[in-house]
């Protein structure tokens, strides 16, 4: 027995020998058959890689499932953490406009008193209708749009065009279906405006720039970044107190100022007829009386007149 088991053993021995001795020439040639099999059945190795992706499918599933668990698990308390947060800003922001809405009630309420024991006239409500921006005819010389509503429902030039509440130019042309609109920011655009909170009054000259620049300011203005800037009664072309943006910078010729809204933010505009001759003249009436249409959302000028009693100090 012992002398079968030690042949066995040497047997052993010498077959991993030879293997040791030829294994490069094994794998040499276990390559080369793969690479003809390759060759040869290009269906049976693809089916081959298939059946064996298919049957390691369900085990990288379930290895998956922990790891896809704490992702989810992870991103949920991010969200909780965020909304808990958001949640107390929104409770602060409402704090504040509630706030800001004791205020403002009582200044109305105010204002209507002193209003009544002046006897002020009050101002009528503007006309306006509603149309949409079809064409932008903007580039480095010009900045204007075109919108379709025209003389035959009553639009004439010089009136104010309106994005919500906010001035953004003035009807420059006017055809039977259509017009143009001369935005601020147009190089050919003056405007009298003033600083709403001293009362300073100048003139908003565009340039073909985003920011139209404050010139021909009176007296001796101390104008600060931030402070906001209205339509002027000065000329008599639209009311006072029509907002147009905010002084956004000083140096380098300025001030600038940043307007409310601009011009790739338009879609629908409003055009308003306050009464007055408008910031153009005009020679003959207009064909059709402006209709009062329900602007769209955003869009109409919803407290757009004049304050009473507002105008240039």
């Amino acid at each position: 027995m012992r002398s079968r088991s030690s042949g066995a053993l040497r047997r052993l021995a010498s077959i991993r020998l030879m293997m040791h001795r030829h294994a490069f020439l094994l794998l040499g040639a276990a390559a080369f058959v793969l690479m003809l099999l390759t060759k040869a059945n290009v269906g049976f190795i693809e089916q081959s890689r298939v059946a064996v992706v298919d049957a390691f499918v369900p085990v990288l599933d379930l290895l998956s499932r922990p790891a896809t668990l704490v992702a989810e698990g992870t991103r949920h308390i991010r969200e909780l953490v965020a909304l808990r947060a958001e949640n107390a800003r929104l409770k602060a922001e409402n704090q504040r406009l509630l706030h800001w809405e004791t205020i403002a009630s009582r200044l109305r309420d105010e204002n209507q008193v002193l209003l009544q024991q002046l006897n002020v006239v009050p101002d009528p409500d503007p006309a306006y209708i509603t149309a949409r921006v079809v064409g932008d005819m903007g580039s480095a010389y010009v900045h204007s749009m075109v919108v379709n509503a025209g003389a035959r429902d009553g639009v004439r030039k010089g009136q104010a065009v309106l994005s919500g509440e906010t001035l953004i130019g003035h009807v420059a042309e006017v055809g039977d279906r259509s017009a143009r609109l001369q935005l601020l920011t147009d190089p050919n655009s003056r405007l009298p405006v003033m600083i709403e909170g001293s009362r300073t009054r100048a003139i908003l000259a565009g340039d073909g720039r985003e920011r139209p620049r404050l010139g021909y300011i009176a007296g001796n203005p101390n104008i600060q970044v931030g402070d906001r800037v209205v339509t002027s009664a000065s000329g008599a072309a639209f009311p006072p107190g029509l907002p147009i943006g905010v002084v956004a910078s000083i140096a380098e010729g300025g001030p600038w100022v940043e307007p409310d809204v601009h011009r790739h933010e338009l879609e629908y505009v409003a055009i308003v007829d306050y009464g007055l001759g408008g910031i153009l003249p005009f020679a003959d009436k207009p064909q059709a009386p402006v209709r009062r249409r329900p602007a769209a959302a955003g869009v109409g000028p919803a407290g757009t007149g004049a304050v009473p009693g507002g105008g240039d100090n």
